[in-house]
């Protein structure tokens, strides 16, 4: 296949299913922008692979499968959680914790819990944004981590028993 073949194939491809993409990645990462960045990189790796797409698959299906792995590896990406566990806990902390946790964040200074939240490990830190940020449920988060159900609940329970002692130690 020559380069106006592929050109001209990827123009047709992005017109035909651009806005089908954008909506799908728009499920997984839940922001406009970042889902058309998604479908940009979809469209880059299809044009790269066009040459080796073998016909006999339908090329939605091909789109849609090279879409949603671009969408999980971003989910999966420290950027992206590194910036989300930030904004979540700079912005909206105190409205998405259950009234108990609320309770303790309203005599807690949200500094601190930003520090105590961000020192905790990767694996627990990424399951605290999901769960609470997020308001995914415990089955949704081990599809995005590719993890058991039980493993994020069990790094739940583990993230909220180490921030309770982290805050009983800065009160005494």
């Amino acid at each position: 296949m020559d380069k106006e073949e592929k050109d001209f194939l990827l123009e047709k491809i992005m017109i035909e299913y651009g806005h089908e993409l954008v909506r799908l990645a728009f499920t997984y990462v839940k922001d406009a922008g970042i889902a058309k960045d998604m479908v940009q990189n979809t469209f880059i790796k299809c044009y790269k692979n066009l040459g080796s797409f073998r016909f006999d698959a339908q090329i939605k299906t091909w789109l849609y499968r090279i879409t949603i792995n671009e969408c999980k590896d971003y989910l999966k990406s420290w950027n992206y959680k590194k910036v989300q566990v930030r904004s979540f806990i700079s912005e909206t902390a105190k409205s998405v914790l259950p009234s108990t946790e609320k309770t303790v964040i309203d005599k807690y200074n949200n500094d601190e819990i930003k520090e105590n939240i961000l020192s905790l490990p990767k694996l627990y830190r990424e399951v605290i944004y999901l769960y609470y940020y997020e308001s995914l449920k415990t089955e949704e988060i081990a599809k995005v981590l590719d993890i058991s159900v039980n493993t994020v609940k069990t790094r739940l329970r583990r993230a909220k028993q180490r921030l309770e002692s982290k805050i009983k130690e800065a009160q005494v």
